[in-house]
């Protein structure tokens, strides 16, 4: 590339150019699961139909997905509403653990008057392996978590001397 390149100057200065260089950054690769183990199997010539036992196999990458349903008590009509959603994990030792956090805008309604609004399918994805509820894991367990809710209105009749839109 560099070759391609004529300079002169008036002064009559030597310009040396390096050798470009490019650095792609594809981003990380995650592989959350291990390739599983093969497992030798053997079909004798002239045998059309083999039984073989592979062994036990364990469930890989297990979870829950919570969905939540939320009700917004007495929302004022045309004023959006700010919704958060907080999830956490409570362990053995009565600790929550933070598992998720979602926040959404729940459009204006255009009633007459206030009104309940439902929210419904706020989903959050626990995978198995965050499980603090004990020693034992595993998906038939049972496992504890809390949810919490914070609301407020985005629109609002305040005025602050004509400079906020």
């Amino acid at each position: 590339m560099n070759e391609s390149i004529d300079y002169d100057d008036a002064e009559g200065n030597d310009v040396d150019f390096p050798s470009p260089y490019i650095t792609v950054d594809c981003g990380t690769d995650v592989f959350p699961e291990e390739c599983p183990e093969p497992v030798d199997v053997d079909i004798d010539g002239c045998e059309d139909a083999v039984e073989y036992d592979a062994g036990d196999l364990g469930m890989e990458s297990l979870g829950r997905i919570l969905q939540l349903t939320v009700t917004l008590k007495n929302v004022c009509p045309h004023k959006r509403v700010a919704l958060a959603a907080i999830v956490t994990e409570v362990g053995y030792d009565d600790v929550e653990y933070k598992r998720g956090l979602k926040t959404m805008t729940i459009p204006a309604h255009s009633g007459d008057s206030c009104r309940d609004v439902t929210v419904r399918c706020i989903k959050f994805v626990l995978p198995e392996d965050l499980d603090v509820s004990g020693k034992d894991k595993g998906i038939c367990k049972k496992r504890r978590f809390k949810a919490r809710f914070i609301a407020h209105y985005i629109d609002n009749d305040f005025d602050c001397c004509d400079v906020v839109i």
